[in-house]
């Protein structure tokens, strides 16, 4: 985009998450635009920088648009929309020149493609995965977040916290739907403020700490779905959760992944007694998609009785998993694991939301104002199960669309009436904390036990009733006592759980991410699960 000057007065754009999706979008807004940014924790605490393996690149000589659309397609059982799919992967070379050119140092390679080095993981073709060693998320974060911070129109705000969407409804007003904002809190001064917004972007990331063992940072609370669908808007495909294969077993590290390119340059994952497994499950052996990888960890484990499996890369030699794994080799041998003499062990965990609020390949939710892209957003990229790295690409291509849509659509744009403030008039301050951590672990446990890798619908009306008591608890809880951020994350967590939870209790077949015992078949058209919030505050279904 050519830089303009800003309107005069202009409402800033209010960004909700500093994670790549967020960033990317800010970065596009602010040579025409105010932006303010609003990060719930530390601005380096988003998901982004947790990504190791990396970001697919269509780039080599063989490699081809038609490929990667086919290999998404093929990981997504089904589901994936080919349109966006194909959007994406025609603006995926784009997408690794915008990073370049905004700092980011991949792993060099004067053979490879823009002189870049490229990987494979599993379900892809060829070679085709951009990274900077086994930190790639942490590189392109550091990268983008320097040049936020440096940007004179871009707000940054740290501990800050989105609490609901201002609409219509807020205004009392007799017109059409539409966003003018958000509540946010100012988590250390524990004070609620309305934020006017010309748009909101919600790049909030997913959902994994619903689960109690998750790959994912203290900041994946679902906190865009669930604002989203109170605000009206749709979701679709909440019941396809990503189990990453291999999690890092340890009681220091219950959030260390062990990222698959690992299995791509070769690792094997074997029984504790040595034997290699995954013949029994995948002729594609370690190379299988993540849904089968994990379903057949978790199968085993559950054969044998065991708390994890082993990972093996000792034959790749220390000089080779130094150069090419240096955080993972650093990391566990903090811990007492030698990797290039000892396999490591290894659990599957909550890992990606392949589903979220329903958008356009420009970010738009079904709420005019109010967009969201990145892990918060469904696409229809991803279908029934994500194919590896095709994250980092939609967040940096999708933000990129959804900026240019922003632009589009909202200069000019000004409130004829002041929005109105929050109000605390009929709260105290919580009397006691142990009732949201309680609450939270109740949430957390009975979602992993009954909503986890296999399902039963037994185990998922077990879970759904729960969670219908919980939300009438934290509802309660809400309209009582001042909020923080803790009940604010648990309020958003129950929501998505029962998203979750609705969604899969709908999809009488196994597809993808979700398996179920009661119906192991697969049917042979598949559609999309979307869900929409009735006049009462209840779920209906839509046909995909």
């Amino acid at each position: 985009m050519t830089p303009t000057s800003p309107e005069p007065a202009a409402l800033p754009v209010v960004v909700v998450g500093a994670g790549l999706g967020g960033l990317a979008v800010a970065l596009e807004l602010a040579d025409h635009r105010p932006v303010v940014v609003l990060a719930k924790r530390d601005l380096e605490e988003a998901a982004t920088a947790w990504a190791q393996g990396g970001i697919v690149g269509v780039l080599g000589s063989d490699d081809s648009v038609d490929s990667h659309v086919r290999d998404t397609r093929d990981a997504g059982g089904g589901l994936v929309d080919e349109a966006a799919a194909r959007f994406i992967a025609e603006r995926s070379g784009q997408a690794i020149e915008w990073l370049v050119e905004r700092g980011v140092a991949f792993s060099p390679d004067p053979a490879g493609p823009l002189g870049l080095h490229l990987t494979r993981e599993g379900g892809h073709a060829v070679r085709r995965i951009a990274h900077a060693a086994d930190a790639t998320g942490k590189a392109i974060h550091a990268a983008l977040l320097e040049r936020a911070r440096r940007h004179p129109r871009i707000a940054l705000r740290e501990r800050w916290m989105a609490v609901d969407v201002v609409t219509t409804r807020h205004l009392q007003r007799d017109e059409a739907p539409r966003c003018y904002g958000v509540y946010a809190l100012d988590i250390d001064h524990q004070r609620v403020e309305t934020l006017p917004a010309a748009a909101v972007v919600l790049a909030t990331g997913g959902v994994g700490k619903v689960y109690r063992y998750t790959s994912n940072p203290d900041t994946a609370t679902g906190d865009g779905v669930a604002m989203a669908w109170r605000a009206g808007c749709r979701v679709g495909n909440m019941e396809f959760i990503q189990f990453h294969p291999t999690c890092l077993y340890h009681p220091q590290e219950r959030s260390f992944l062990i990222t698959e390119a690992m299995r791509g340059e070769g690792a094997q994952l074997k029984l504790p007694d040595g034997t290699r497994f995954m013949q029994a499950h995948d002729e594609r052996l370690e190379l299988a998609p993540r849904d089968v990888v994990a379903r057949a960890i978790d199968f085993e484990m559950k054969r044998l009785g065991l708390d994890y499996v082993l990972l093996d890369a000792t034959h790749l030699g220390e000089t080779f998993l130094k150069a090419h794994f240096p955080t993972i080799h650093a990391r566990c041998l903090a811990l007492g694991i030698d990797i290039a003499r000892t396999p490591i062990p290894v659990v599957p965990a909550a890992h990606y939301t392949c589903g979220g609020v329903v958008t356009d390949l420009a970010g738009r939710t079904d709420l005019p104002g109010l967009y969201a892209v990145g892990e918060a957003a469904y696409t229809g990229l991803h279908g029934a199960n994500r194919l590896a790295s095709n994250s980092l690409l939609e967040c940096v291509v999708l933000g990129r669309s959804c900026a240019a849509d922003v632009l589009q659509h909202v200069r000019g744009f000004t409130h004829a009436a002041a929005l109105p403030p929050w109000d605390e008039s009929q709260v105290e301050n919580a009397d006691e904390q142990v009732v949201i951590a309680h609450n939270w672990d109740e949430l957390r446990l009975l979602m992993w036990n009954y909503v986890g890798i296999v399902r039963t619908t037994r185990r998922l009306e077990r879970a759904l009733h729960r969670i219908r008591l919980l939300e009438a608890e934290i509802d309660d809880y809400y309209a009582n006592f001042r909020v923080s951020r803790d009940l604010l994350e648990l309020r958003n967590l129950v929501d998505c759980a029962g998203l979750i939870v609705e969604s899969a209790l709908r999809r009488r077949e196994s597809r993808g991410l979700h398996y179920s015992r009661d119906f192991p078949l697969t049917l042979p058209v598949g559609f999309p699960t979307v869900l929409v919030r009735d006049a009462k505050g209840g779920t209906l279904d839509l046909a995909g």
